[in-house]
């Protein structure tokens, strides 16, 4: 991808390093994605402008995964991101979301610090994965506790607002319960935090993580392992999610699962590529890239 050139007539503010500190970083457009999400806030770091910018995120920029699907790692430069996420009617996963979000907050002057988490949801204790899951950890200016930011969870028991770093309380959002435990047993040095929603009627755990930041040169290794690895998910499968007040839209390969606010599930198949292209631009608001239709030819997409 190229650089984008910035209008002469929009506002441009420095993100800074992945420290959260001010060290030279491209510029953002924030105007842009302002509008892109429909936020009308104050702009100031705050609480209250943290939980509802995550949320207006999470309902307007859509998860996908096509650039894995169709052969490549996605650019994370952050003027990549934007172009992508803010001006070309497509969405990211993880890496791309979460990048793009530390730089607005960033902008606004929150602290914010890159993490990675061990997915734990559908595959159990048993079944080890690597830290491939990106989320953030943020500080408010004049507050002294720290706040989960992510979004780029995807699925509907991610995140809707940002919560608080403490443990064993419950937080909801809108229609999603989360919270946050420390496991009480486990190998490492550093706390081991939890992030957990309730799925059956139990407390599921989500994902695993620790506060020892990492480095986007970290991310990068780990985006293009997802993005080209044949053992990777993404590599080989259509994943788009995208959550609206409505309650949340999920595909994976040629399969529409919509969920509701009270947790009512339906599910149907999708008869041929031309309707997962057609759903795509409807009910996500993803303008698939050229070879969509040939790289989700079958459910399971590439060998």
């Amino acid at each position: 991808m190229s650089l984008i050139t910035e209008p002469a007539s929009t506002t441009t503010t420095r993100a800074g390093g992945a420290d959260g500190g001010g060290g030279a970083a491209p510029s953002l457009d924030l105007d842009a994605y302002l509008a892109c999400v429909g936020w009308s806030g104050e702009r100031r770091a705050s609480a209250d402008t943290l939980r509802s910018l995550h949320r207006a995120h999470l309902h307007s920029i859509p998860f996908e995964n096509l650039d894995a699907v169709l052969g490549s790692a996605p650019s994370l430069a952050l003027p990549d991101v934007e172009a992508k996420l803010v001006r070309g009617g497509r969405g990211g996963y993880c890496f791309e979301q979460n990048t793009l979000f530390a730089a607005v907050l960033k902008s606004l002057g929150f602290h914010v610090t890159m993490h990675t988490a061990r997915v734990l949801r559908a595959g159990g204790h048993d079944a080890v994965r690597p830290r491939t899951h990106m989320l953030l950890i943020v500080r408010v200016p004049g507050e002294e506790g720290r706040y989960l930011a992510d979004v780029g969870f995807g699925g509907a028991t991610g995140l809707l607002e940002a919560v608080p770093l403490v443990a064993g309380t419950e937080f909801r959002a809108g229609p999603r319960l989360h919270r946050l435990v420390r496991a009480t047993e486990h190998d490492g040095l550093l706390d081991l935090w939890v992030l957990q929603a309730p799925e059956a009627g139990v407390w599921a755990d989500q994902y695993a993580f620790t506060l020892d930041p990492v480095a986007p040169a970290d991310l990068e290794v780990l985006n293009w392992y997802m993005a080209t690895s044949p053992r990777s998910p993404f590599s080989h499968t259509l994943s788009a999610h995208r959550s609206t007040p409505e309650g949340h839209l999920a595909l994976r390969g040629h399969t529409l699962v919509a969920t509701g606010p009270d947790g009512t599930r339906t599910e149907r198949e999708l008869a041929d590529t031309d309707e997962v292209v057609r759903v795509l631009a409807t009910d996500f608001n993803i303008a698939a890239p050229e070879g969509t239709r040939a790289a989700v030819a079958s459910p399971t997409n590439r060998p």
